[in-house]
């Protein structure tokens, strides 16, 4: 279904101020100038045991001028939708990028702000698919479904409490530049979430989470296409009594057969963050560290096995991080990161893709508000399946001894996204070929390159999931995006297992 963009956001003098601020900037001598007018609404709904604990329903609007002048960025953002607000504000971007290239030359900087050409877009309409808009959906239908839900985990044996939750975002976007692009988005994405757990006698406790991963649809997610909610909410009871009773995990060298529900984590720390490229050369150091993968080992580094192959990519239906023009005005692409197991491509933005010679942008920039600068951020970066790949149950017949992993939980990564640690909802027991039941405890431990490298083999299509978070922080002052990564099951060899129960108590 084609959509059309919200009218109370195409009511707002959207170009009036565009052509205001830029018009000024134009005056005062910049070298480029972009208008980027937003307005982003995010609400959610929270319960407890099926009973509300807690709401919100925010929204985010206003607008932003950068310019690079004298060499150097300058940015400013306002709230008054008036064209003299908007001549103001380019006004204050421009006296800031003096002001910064008055700071560069005090300090022998001779580095230029410079951008990669991108293709005039001109006049452009993108919205994201889906079905039905979460918000034309009335709250009662909403905190319904969620009720009912729970009380239907609640009704299970062994289940003593629910947590219940759902996010939704509609995001609006216009933008405009001094070369004649004009584009104007919508995106819309849903999180929904339940969590069963279960209180032994004795006090111990556990839980299970549902599997199905924040999507860029609609409210069709959770009443039609796109996931078995009734198959899954039947199977977490027993599967977490299951999980209360296991034993606990033995350490030791295992192979692993890893769900997409969880190997989207370890793509999006290992790889997603690892790839971009501000981070690989050290211009994103502070927030969460720089990356392995440095410049200098593109086209040379073996990232992984042979059967490796990754993708950045910003066109995937119902991707998180999909868009049809980045901050920067630059069309989504799709692009190699990773061929044949070696490190062939990076995540770029103008800027970084003119200062290393890389040619154009792959249309990585992107700012969660309007008061905040585009930076760097990650696309949706996914390892492709086999054309004729297996599906999971033959990978798992392949297997001895070993552990299916399925679900996300805790993490822990290096500050060069080289060195981790992953658990998971679920672990399954391996034993000739089938499965022998769960598991507890486990989590697993390697660096990058020796994990990816154990990687023998990658599932089908059928296989394959689009995982992924609302929630990937980057950037001083912080910013959060929302990603998607996709990948099929995968079979990998002699990975080291740690128990963290026994871990925990040292």
């Amino acid at each position: 279904m084609v959509h059309e963009i919200d009218e109370s956001f195409l009511a707002l003098p959207l170009r009036a101020l565009a052509d205001a601020a830029l018009a000024r900037a134009r005056e005062l001598g910049v070298e480029h100038a972009d208008f980027r007018l937003e307005r982003i609404r995010g609400a959610s709904w929270r319960l407890r045991d099926a009973r509300p604990a807690g709401s919100s329903d925010v929204t985010d609007a206003g607008f932003a001028v950068r310019v690079v002048h004298g060499g150097a960025w300058g940015f400013a953002s306002g709230v008054d939708l008036t064209p003299e607000a908007a001549a103001r504000v380019a006004e204050q971007a421009v006296e800031m990028a003096r002001l910064s290239a008055k700071v560069l030359e005090a300090a022998g900087a001779d580095e230029r702000v410079e951008l990669a050409d991108e293709p005039v877009h001109g006049e452009r309409t993108w919205v994201s698919s889906y079905e039905i808009n979460p918000f034309d959906v009335p709250d009662a239908e909403k905190t319904g479904l969620l009720t009912e839900w729970s009380r239907r985990l609640l009704a299970a044996d062994g289940v003593s409490h629910v947590d219940a939750s759902l996010l939704t975002v509609q995001e609006n976007k216009f933008y405009a530049d001094t070369a004649g692009t004009v584009t104007t988005q919508q995106r819309v994405r849903l999180h929904p979430e339940l969590t069963a757990v279960s209180v032994a006698d004795s006090g111990e406790f556990d839980s299970m989470r549902t599997l199905a991963p924040p999507v860029g649809r609609g409210w069709e997610y959770l009443t039609g296409t796109g996931w078995d909610w009734a198959g899954e909410l039947e199977r977490i009871p027993e599967l977490l009594a299951e999980k209360m009773r296991a034993p606990s995990v033995e350490p030791g060298n295992y192979d692993l057969v890893i769900d997409p529900s969880n190997l989207w984590l370890t793509i999006h720390e290992s790889i997603g963050h690892a790839t971009e490229l501000d981070r690989a050369l050290g211009y994103e150091a502070a927030y969460a560290g720089t990356s392995f993968a440095t410049f200098d080992k593109l086209g040379t580094l073996r990232y992984g096995s042979p059967v490796m192959n990754v993708t950045g990519d910003r066109t995937a239906e119902h991707g998180l991080a999909t868009i049809g023009y980045d901050d920067e005005g630059v069309a989504a692409q799709s692009w190699d990161l990773v061929k044949d197991g070696v490190l062939v491509g990076y995540q770029l933005d103008r800027r970084i893709a003119k200062l290393t010679g890389l040619g154009r942008s792959n249309g990585c920039a992107y700012a969660d508000s309007p008061s905040h600068v585009p930076v760097q951020r990650m696309a949706n970066v996914s390892l492709r399946p086999a054309p004729d790949g297996p599906d999971t149950e033959e990978l798992i017949s392949r297997v001895e001894r070993g552990i299916y992993v399925v679900g996300d939980r805790s993490w822990s990564i290096d500050m060069q996204r080289y060195n981790f640690q992953f658990t998971g909802q679920r672990f399954f027991r391996i034993e000739n070929g089938r499965l022998a039941g769960q598991l507890r405890d486990v989590a697993y431990q390697a660096t990058t390159t020796d994990f990816w490298g154990s990687m023998e083999a990658v599932g089908g299509p059928q296989t394959y999931v689009l995982g992924g978070a609302f929630n990937c922080g980057k950037a001083q002052p912080g910013q959060v995006a929302a990603v998607s990564h996709g990948c099929p099951s995968a079979l990998f060899r002699g990975v080291n297992i740690l128990n963290t129960a026994q871990e925990a108590g040292r």
